[in-house]
């Protein structure tokens, strides 16, 4: 298990928001509940997760594209990929047209959601054209969900709009198909810092024991993002998913004016 860094970047500022309050319909900006702004700029970030080993952590653009408030985003993204080639995942208005040009921007892999769950079902046209793109390798699926109806189901759309796939083991080993990994947002309690979503991770830690039983590299596919409060999350993450699943931590972390230190987490990079 290892700990994944972010950089969430929102009208053009390093960010830690509320998950589920994203929203695009207000006359102005793109709106959002903040935990907190940062006065520092991306690469920053980028900078004091390099120096810590820190590689595999995403970097997600949380505007619509095609704004001028993406745009904004995009550059923060630049000056991090800039600083940590390789070192991030990218995520944020990607489709199979331009996910070479973030590649070739510094990425290691691109994530998407919004292009591939598209009119609220799989696409895979859309998956396979990605892949065409940049190859299985370098995609990365975000199933973040939200619960309704007892079920986990995916959002898009900055998790604003329900698609019709639930979350499930099926789900997971039908994607991993055309992906490297996935990303899972719980974003019912996603920077709440409220507590992880316990019964999401049950079945993330049974999809994650699948995934690993079919590749040979060892390394984990899934990483966990959403609620982390403390460091007894992280054991508790580490328990159920039997070191399978990798977690990020926002809005709980001191560096986003959280309460765990940066320097508990980043011991778990992996190298040691």
């Amino acid at each position: 298990m290892r700990f994944r860094p972010c950089i969430d970047i929102h009208n053009g500022k390093v960010k830690q928001i509320v998950g589920g309050s994203l929203n695009d319909s207000k006359e102005k900006s793109s709106y959002a509940d903040e935990n907190f702004v940062s006065g520092e700029n991306a690469y920053y970030f980028a900078e004091l997760y390099k120096r810590h080993n820190l590689s595999g952590g995403h970097i997600i653009l949380l505007n619509k594209a095609g704004t001028y408030e993406y745009q904004e985003d995009l550059k923060q993204a630049e000056f991090a990929l800039k600083c940590f080639p390789r070192g991030f995942q990218i995520g944020g208005g990607i489709d199979a047209d331009n996910a070479l040009k973030f590649i070739n921007m510094g990425a290691s892999h691109i994530i998407v959601t919004s292009y591939v769950f598209k009119d609220g079902r799989v696409n895979i046209e859309n998956l396979k054209a990605l892949v065409k793109s940049v190859g299985k390798e370098k995609v990365v699926l975000d199933l973040s969900c939200r619960r309704r109806d007892g079920n986990y189901y995916i959002v898009t759309d900055r998790w604003q709009k329900f698609t019709d796939t639930k979350i499930t083991e099926q789900t997971f080993l039908e994607l991993y198909k055309y992906c490297d990994e996935f990303l899972v947002h719980a974003v019912d309690v996603e920077g709440k810092a409220s507590g992880i979503d316990t019964e999401l991770l049950r079945i993330l830690a049974d999809s994650a024991e699948l995934l690993v039983s079919k590749q040979s590299t060892g390394n984990n596919v899934i990483t966990y993002a959403g609620g982390i409060a403390s460091l007894e999350d992280i054991d508790k993450i580490e328990r159920t998913g039997n070191g399978n699943i990798d977690f990020t931590i926002g809005s709980a972390l001191d560096i986003f004016g959280g309460g765990i230190k940066f320097d508990d987490v980043s011991k778990y990079s992996g190298n040691t």
